[in-house]
Order: C-alpha cells, then sequence, then structure tokens
C-alpha cells in the first residue's frame, strides 16, 4: 500500500518516494506547442501539483515521468528554462506584504539561475529574468505563475488594498506581450477569474481553459481515478457514501472529487468536512446580509456567461463568488439562440451542509445553540414529533442578535427566515429542495426523511398571525406531488412576525387527516 500525499505539491517527491499519483501527464501533451493558459480551481485542488509537473516536464526530467502517459510521448531532448512564481503562501492583506513576496521569489530565481536582475521595477526584473535566460540556455522561456490572484482575495475584505494589490500585479503581468519572442508557455492558476482588462492588459491571446470540456477533469479525481489508482484503499469504504459526501464538481466534463477530501478521509478513516474546514467564507456571509441574499437560490441558481467569467472587485457579486471558489458548482448547461445559461448548485453533501452550518454558526455567538437546536430537531423528525418544532425554531431565532437587524429591515424580508429554516434543515442533514416546483407554483421548503415528506411555506406578518401560510398548501394542492410516493406526507405552514422577528404561527396536519379530491 503506498502512501498518501497529504499537502504533498512536489511532483518529484511523489514520484521518487512511495505515493499515489493519479496520472495528469495527458494534460501536459496538450500544452506543449505553448501558448497562454489561465486555468481557475478552488483552492487545494492539486493546481500547484500540475504547475510543478508542467515545471518538471519542460525542464527535461524524463526519468520521473516513467510508466506515466508522457514518457514516451513528450521530446526530452528539448529543456526550457521554467519560472516559476508562487503566490500560494503568504499573507497578502496589504500592499507591502506583496510587495515583500514578489522581491522574495526574484531572490529565489536568481539563486536557481545564477544571474543577476539590475532593473529596478518587478515588471522590469520578469523582463530582463526572461530575456537572461532565452539567452543563456539558447530556449523559450516556461513562465508558470501559482495563486496569481490571492494577494487580491486576501486583501478582498479592504477594498483600497485589494486595488491597489490588483495595480501591482496589472504592472507586474504587463511586460509578457512584449516578452512573447522568448516566451515557449504561459500558465496562470488561481481561484479567481478576474478581468483581463483589469489584471491581464494586452494579453488578448490569454485562454481561459476554467470550463473547457478538454481540461474539465485537469484537476480533482474521476471516478475511475479513484476505483483504480486507489483500490485498495477503496475496498474498506462505501463507494456511494463516497460519492454522496465527496464527489459533484463540474466544469462542463466528467464530475470529479477534491483530491485532499478523498486522501484525508482515506487517512482518517471518517466522513469530515475536510475541504470545507480548510477555509472560512467570512466574507460571502457578509455579503449575503448587505444582499439580503435568499439563501436557498444556492440550490439552484441560474447564472449568465458574464457571472461565470469574471470577477470584478469594483461591484462583487454573490454568485460569481460562491461559483468560484467553490462552494457551488455547474449541475447543467443550457445552450440556445440568445447564449448560454449556466444552473449552479451544490456539489456534495459536504459542501451543502457544511456551508449552510457555517451560515448560521454567524448569526449565533453561541455554538452550543446551534448543536443543540440540530440535535432537538434530528429528534423531533426522527420520532415524527412535528409539535415540537414551533419551540424549537422559536428558540434558535430568538437567539439571533439584534445586531443582525440593525440599519436594514431584514425582520421584514420573507427571505431572511426561510433562508435561516432551509440552512437549519441541512445543516442537520436532511434532504432538502428549495423552491420546490409544482404544476401549481413553487413549494417554499420540501424536506423528505425516513419514507416521510414535509411542505413548509412561509409567511410574513406585521404582528397577529394570519393563519394564511397552511391554507396555500391546501389551495395550490402543493401536496400532489408527493401523493403515493412517501407513506406520509405533513403540511406546515409557518408565520413570522416583523414586530416579534420570531414565529408566531405554525400550523400542520398530515395527509391523511384531509380529503384529496
Amino acid at each position: 500500500m503506498k502512501d498518501l500525499p497529504i499537502g504533498i505539491q512536489s511532483f518529484k517527491k511523489i514520484r521518487e518516494q512511495n505515493f499515489y499519483y493519479v496520472d495528469k501527464t495527458p494534460f501536459v501533451k496538450k500544452l506543449e506547442r505553448g501558448g497562454y493558459y489561465f486555468l481557475s480551481r478552488p483552492r487545494r485542488f492539486g493546481k500547484s501539483l500540475f504547475l510543478d509537473t508542467l515545471k518538471e516536464a519542460f525542464s527535461g526530467n524524463k526519468e520521473l515521468f516513467h510508466g506515466l502517459f508522457l514518457y514516451n510521448n513528450w521530446n526530452w531532448n528539448k529543456k526550457h528554462p521554467v519560472i516559476k512564481i508562487s503566490f500560494a503562501g503568504g499573507n497578502f492583506t496589504t500592499p507591502e506584504n506583496l510587495k515583500i513576496k514578489i522581491h522574495e521569489n526574484f531572490l529565489n530565481l536568481q539563486r536557481e539561475f545564477k544571474v543577476n536582475l539590475t532593473y529596478p521595477s518587478y515588471s522590469g526584473k520578469l523582463s530582463e529574468l526572461i530575456y537572461l535566460l532565452y539567452e543563456k540556455y539558447n530556449e523559450r522561456v516556461v513562465v508558470l505563475v501559482d495563486e496569481y490572484d490571492s494577494p487580491i482575495l486576501d486583501a478582498i475584505e479592504n477594498i483600497d488594498y485589494a486595488k491597489e494589490n490588483r495595480q501591482i500585479l496589472k504592472d507586474f503581468y504587463s511586460i509578457l506581450k512584449d516578452s512573447d519572442p522568448y516566451i515557449q508557455l504561459v500558465f496562470l492558476t488561481g481561484v479567481s477569474r478576474f478581468s483581463k482588462v483589469s489584471i491581464f492588459s494586452g494579453l488578448n491571446q490569454l485562454n481561459d481553459i476554467t470550463i473547457d470540456p478538454e481540461f474539465s477533469t485537469i484537476c480533482g479525481y474521476t471516478q475511475n481515478d479513484l476505483e483504480t489508482v486507489f483500490a485498495d484503499r477503496l475496498k474498506d469504504f462505501d463507494k456511494e457514501e463516497i460519492k454522496r459526501w465527496y464527489n459533484g464538481y463540474s466544469w462542463l466534463g466528467e464530475k470529479v472529487y477534491n483530491p485532499f477530501d478523498i486522501l484525508l478521509l482515506f487517512d482518517k478513516k471518517t466522513f469530515k468536512p475536510y475541504w470545507f474546514e480548510t477555509g472560512t467564507p467570512t466574507f460571502l456571509i457578509k455579503l449575503f446580509k448587505q444582499n439580503k441574499y435568499f439563501l436557498p437560490k444556492t440550490e439552484n441558481l441560474k447564472v449568465g456567461e458574464e457571472i461565470l467569467s469574471n470577477l470584478d472587485i469594483d461591484n462583487i457579486r454573490v454568485e460569481n463568488l460562491l461559483f468560484q471558489t467553490g462552494y457551488l458548482t455547474i449541475k447543467e448547461l443550457i445552450e440556445d439562440s440568445t447564449g448560454r445559461i449556466y444552473i449552479l448548485s451544490y456539489p456534495n453533501f459536504e459542501v451543502k451542509k457544511s456551508f449552510n452550518n457555517y451560515f448560521l454558526a454567524n448569526l449565533i455567538p453561541d455554538p452550543t445553540v446551534k448543536t443543540e437546536t440540530d440535535l432537538e430537531i434530528k429528534s423531533a423528525l426522527k420520532n415524527n414529533q412535528i409539535e415540537k418544532l414551533p419551540e424549537i425554531l422559536h428558540t434558535f431565532f430568538a437567539s439571533i442578535p439584534y445586531d443582525w437587524y440593525r440599519k436594514n429591515d431584514l425582520e421584514s424580508y420573507e427571505g431572511f427566515y426561510a433562508s435561516i429554516v432551509y440552512a437549519l434543515f441541512n445543516g442537520a442533514g436532511f434532504d432538502v429542495v428549495a423552491e420546490d416546483t409544482t404544476n401549481r407554483g413553487r413549494i417554499d421548503l420540501t424536506i423528505t426523511y425516513n419514507n416521510k415528506a414535509y411542505i413548509i411555506e412561509f409567511k410574513v406578518v406585521e404582528d397577529q398571525p394570519e393563519k394564511s401560510a397552511l391554507h396555500q398548501i391546501e389551495e395550490k394542492k402543493y401536496y400532489e406531488k408527493y401523493v403515493g410516493k412517501y407513506e406520509e406526507i405533513c403540511l406546515i405552514g409557518i408565520e413570522f412576525s416583523k414586530k416579534e422577528r420570531n414565529i408566531v404561527d405554525f400550523e400542520w396536519k398530515k395527509i391523511e387527516d384531509m380529503e384529496i379530491k
């Protein structure tokens, strides 16, 4: 049994020692002719390892590829000097920190190639280095940039700093166009797809392969990878449970697993949100509050090309960040004469459950409240005690601090209450469908569990109950969609008061209590 390459981004180390490796070298072959490429993938998806694989291939280190596709499919006689610049490590919350990191990159490159750079500016140093290496080795240069956008994303909560960092990077990359005669390949990776105008000014030839089907599995593990490369580890697990928890990321091609999740699962032998726990979407939650974002929309989000293609720090969109950071993925593509529409959704159970829990954790300062609410909701549904839900939900809403309602009118917004109930049931691990479509309208929430369906409708009233939420379910016969599919159907109408900022009415009845016409 081989070792698990957890956190290892060195291709050489993986190949020279006894580590598992999923062969991504067919994608290296696709880049042999050179050009200018950009790839966006969420954090911890194997971008750094792929860049290091590119470096070893273009450097001509043939023996590292023994047994891999590239070994017999590459011109090993031709070796290129490779400039690798990394922004993967470091803190870039200020422009000064970014300048220090760029300086450190150049010091390392000078030592590696034994050259002396004399130009004062960073762009000048990069231009000088490309030319010196071209002259020294008599071969065109390969330029690799890892996590090019970290300096912007790290400073995203301070827009002025983020803009300064953007300008520094724009100046830094600006020389690539003029250095084209000396360049074989440019390959940049990052989490976000910032506008070419704002970052890569003049690089009109930059080929964005982020959602190119030909490169859809360039990072991540496919189902076949899992069942072949990791066959000896997989035998100890339920394949369908692994798929439910961790599969589902898609960029218009075959779905893939996040490698970090799979490696940690095999190492720890327990299902946990390993990938999600490596990052905190604090800024996203702030945007949700500022924009009064309807959390259940994330279940089936429709966006156009303009949302998916570029992130603009002057006008940050929640949908854009959700997709590019990996909390949502492409579920479906709809094409017609007017263009492309992408349907986004959570990639898997890990992200859906964890993101909703994180949303709730930012609502309530005391984490024990969320944990206790989880346990009580699970117990109520497990024991079919719907009558306990009103008190459970009322207690949770009463725990939300007043600060959440300051300088906004969230208490009047039905989507705010619906988002919290949606997050509570998702976070508790139930199957939840938001805005569930029927032939008579949309159900606010449908929860299915233990061969039972719970149909929920929300209303916001000024003060006193109006008894209209449950009535709407009955009048529009939302339950018909589930008749005959579940042994029991429960209809739940919940009304919230703007004044009380809490539940003022909770009505429910089972389908057998009703006359079906």
